[in-house]
């Protein structure tokens, strides 16, 4: 990224307070990064951070970080006479609760399997024997671990993943629904590993389930279903399933490559189903709280 231009700021303003003071000496943005590597970043479309969320914010966050003095910290942060509780909203919130889950879990990234297109199955869950063309995970980690996949992958309930069941519409429309016409849309140019791309057109998970009933679920305890498989996951896989065109489903297993494009097609890249399982049924009509507004931040294409 360019190097920031200097900025002069006229006023700093204190809502707490509801005063605001003039800034009478310039200030550059460079000054107050100091040493900042800005050449490593992540990148994201999301939302503002505070109400109302709106999402409309392309976020670059930088992986280095500001060294300032502690004493500068709590000298510029006055404590106003009368602390005002932070405000917090809930449409800010990415994560799931409820539906039986001992706690709160909050949401760390989605991906799915897939077999060989509409042809042979590449679900990673089966029901009543049945096998689906595809599979999406949302995996989540209990909002008391703050983030610690370290602990979480030592707790047997320390993950969530939510399994969705992926099927051809029986309509014979293409290109449907539109969010995963979008999605695929990006698969073109992650065609070998190690490729990313940054989407820019913004993807809700909620768009991708396309009004999937989240009231009628499996539940059990297993594992994860990539190296090294801890077990360490509350599993829910839903009986709904996400109706998508044939030609989409198709175009995971006909556009990715292992290696390079020379190498074969990323095909069957599921994990087979496992020795059976305590598994229960959801009886209540009660669907899960799923705040599924989480963006789609990249695609990547990683060889284990």
């Amino acid at each position: 990224m360019c190097p920031l231009q200097s900025l002069h700021i006229f006023y700093i303003f204190d809502s707490t307070a509801g005063s605001q003071t003039e800034v009478t000496t310039e200030i550059s943005i460079d000054d107050l990064l100091g040493e900042v590597n800005r050449y490593e970043y992540y990148r994201y479309n999301g939302s503002l951070t505070t109400p109302s969320c709106n999402q409309a914010v392309v976020w670059t966050v930088f992986k280095d970080k500001i060294k300032v003095d502690e004493n500068l910290l709590q000298a510029t942060v006055p404590t106003p006479a009368k602390k005002t509780p932070p405000i917090t909203s809930s449409k800010c919130s990415v994560g799931v609760s409820g539906g039986g889950l001992g706690e709160s879990y909050d949401s760390l990234q989605f991906h799915l399997h897939w077999g060989n297109g509409v042809s042979v199955p590449g679900s990673e869950h089966t029901v009543d024997g049945k096998q689906f063309p595809m599979e999406m995970h949302i995996v989540n980690i209990k909002s008391s671990l703050n983030g610690n996949t370290t602990l979480a992958v030592q707790d047997p309930t320390g993950l969530a993943a939510l399994g969705f069941l992926i099927e051809a519409r029986t309509d014979n429309t293409t290109d449907e629904p539109a969010a995963w016409r979008n999605l695929t849309s990006y698969l073109s140019r992650i065609t070998e590993m190690g490729q990313s791309v940054d989407i820019t057109d913004p993807i809700s998970l909620d768009s991708l389930l396309d009004g999937l009933c989240t009231s009628d679920y499996f539940r059990y305890n297993g594992s994860l279903t990539t190296p090294s498989c801890n077990e360490a996951v509350v599993w829910t896989v839903f009986n709904d399933t996400i109706k998508v065109s044939a030609d989409l489903i198709n175009l995971f297993s006909q556009t990715v490559h292992i290696n390079d494009s020379s190498s074969i097609l990323m095909q069957n890249v599921f994990r087979g189903v496992q020795s059976g399982l305590p598994v229960q049924r959801s009886s209540s009509p009660a669907p899960m709280s799923c705040s599924l507004g989480l963006l789609v931040l990249s695609l990547a294409l990683w060889k284990s």
